[in-house]
């Protein structure tokens, strides 16, 4: 059952953030129909969002996979198939690691601009 969300309600929450990054992604991701339940997941308050390690990505997720996570990204743990991790957030750490198992880690940003209609996505949040 999809959740029906207020475009308006979104909008004030990217206007209360004083994070131009958090308020930018929230912005374009109301453009696009698809991204407008993220969008407001990463509009609610900061303290909700989640850290989760590369150890719990690499269980839930298969080689080939795109994730979006709605917080940051912790190295704890390792990924040992490539994935596309796109999240608000990474540790250098986890980064390195990533890199090493030639993993992609960008920004929800960047995956609203190469991914428009939000397809083949898994969400942690």
């Amino acid at each position: 059952m999809k959740m029906k969300v207020s475009k308006t309600l979104v909008k004030r929450h990217a206007n209360n953030k004083t994070n131009p990054q958090l308020a930018e992604t929230i912005r374009v991701a109301l453009k696009n129909k698809a991204w407008i339940a993220i969008a407001h997941k990463i509009g609610v308050s900061t303290k909700k969002h989640i850290s989760i390690n590369l150890s719990d990505i690499d269980k839930e997720t298969k080689a080939g996979d795109t994730v979006i996570v709605i917080g940051k990204v912790l190295s704890n743990g390792n990924v040992t198939k490539k994935v596309r991790i796109c999240a608000l957030g990474f540790s250098s750490s986890a980064l390195d690691k990533l890199k090493a198992t030639k993993s992609e880690a960008v920004s929800i940003l960047e995956e609203i601009k190469i991914n428009p209609k939000a397809e083949g996505l898994k969400i942690f949040s």
